[in-house]
């Protein structure tokens, strides 16, 4: 009799891109739109929020990349130490190791007979992994990837700021502010929505937590970019 293959694909697997994915997007329609939103309340020309809005989204990629980067890099310098330790405590105390890793399947809820004879066969195979994954929590599913993080933040965030220049390309010069900041909107709801699908959460808190700290972003730099419009 033949058996299929069972394959499963869990939202953990996602977690590394789609974190840096999701809050690049975010970032970008909604930095973008409140700074294009802002200059166009104090009266500004439609050049002058041209301009500010694509050095918006060269700095916010930039700043996004870099600080991803940054970020993750220091959560992978803290594995890394992690492990180096972790391969140091193996060569010096590897008995003490067994009964380590033993103890933690024991709290997990084995036999202690059974939690031994785990500990001993995952650790015969890599006792690195094995201490890796169930004393540290380090897993291949959840480690830290910089360049990755970097790559997806600065892209995404470009993608997300290039939503607000394009209404910005099209709107009437007498609704400017109003068009950009009602499509920016729906553009974060739809990307709330999409990520709780994604991560398989519930879509309507999703939409309702992003357009409700849009709004908000959006209102006090209009409210900014209008005092400051009259003043000068």
């Amino acid at each position: 009799m033949r058996h299929s293959r069972h394959i499963e694909n869990h939202r953990t697997q996602r977690i590394g891109w789609l974190r840096a994915a999701v809050l690049g997007a975010n970032d970008g329609v909604l930095s973008t739109s409140s700074l294009v939103v802002g200059v166009a309340a104090a009266h500004a020309a439609r050049a002058s929020i041209w301009i500010a809005g694509a050095a918006g989204l060269v700095a916010g990629a930039m700043s996004m990349a870099a600080g991803e980067y940054v970020s993750v890099s220091s959560q992978a310098d803290t594995e890394r130490a992690d492990l180096e330790k972790e391969r140091e405590e193996l060569k010096a105390d590897d008995s003490g190791e067994h009964q380590e890793l033993a103890r933690i399947y024991i709290q997990r809820g084995l036999d202690p007979s059974l939690a031994k004879l785990v500990a001993e066969q995952l650790m015969a195979k890599d006792a690195l992994s094995a201490h890796a994954r169930d004393e540290l929590g380090i897993s291949e599913t959840v480690t830290a990837r910089p360049l990755q993080a970097a790559l997806a933040s600065a892209a995404t965030f470009s993608v997300g700021a290039a939503m607000p220049l394009l209404i910005l390309a099209i709107a009437p010069a007498s609704h400017l502010g109003i068009f950009v900041a009602g499509t920016s909107l729906v553009f974060l709801a739809i990307l709330g929505g999409m990520a709780a699908r994604t991560g398989d959460a519930p879509m309507m808190a999703g939409i309702v937590r992003v357009t409700f700290w849009g709004a908000l972003a959006m209102g006090l730099t209009s409210v900014v970019g209008a005092v400051f419009g009259t003043v000068v």
